[in-house]
């Protein structure tokens, strides 16, 4: 695997200037424990973290959570879950099941402490984690940014914005 650089990360997302230090390091440290790492599958990772955290300026999705509330789906099972366990990490990791599972995987107790997801490395780490639990890294080698989408995302939200990340990334990692 070829580490991204930072002229590579910035010219894939130009905004990260500021926090381009304290992301490149956990990115690459992440994308190699899980996996990510050919051309292809960090063009198509760095495309949707890109998206899902504004150019890596949220770890912590911007609305309240109360929407989540009671989402049994997410294992939102006790009062004020849906705030609590909104979504976080560069690929918004939402809902207390969630929380549990990436708090597993990643040796970190996230229900008693759900604003780890927010450090720069753990940011980092739940998106790889993420990736690989949805088996993104094979949508990535087929190409299929809009079933990579989905499978993030719900739906095709940010669509355009993703793809035109994923030129860019494409044509820099290669």
């Amino acid at each position: 695997m070829s580490a991204v650089t930072l002229v590579q990360l910035l010219a894939i997302m130009p905004l990260v200037r500021p926090r381009a230090a304290a992301f490149l390091a956990p990115l690459n440290a992440a994308m190699l424990e899980f996996g990510i790492t050919t051309p292809a599958r960090q063009a198509s990772f760095l495309s949707q973290v890109g998206h899902e955290s504004g150019q890596l300026r949220y770890v912590r999705e911007l609305a309240s959570g109360q929407a989540y509330e009671g989402r049994t789906d997410l294992g939102n099972t006790q009062r004020g879950d849906g705030v609590r366990f909104r979504g976080r990490g560069l690929l918004q990791v939402t809902g207390r099941a969630n929380y549990a599972a990436c708090g597993k995987a990643l040796g970190l107790d996230l229900l008693a402490q759900p604003e780890l997801l927010e450090q720069a490395v753990n940011a980092c780490r739940s998106a790889g984690w993420f990736w690989q639990t949805k088996g993104l890294n094979a949508l990535a080698d087929a190409g299929d940014q809009v079933k990579v989408t989905r499978r993030i995302n719900g739906g095709t939200n940010g669509l355009a914005e993703r793809q035109a990340f994923f030129a860019v990334a494409q044509r820099v990692l290669t």
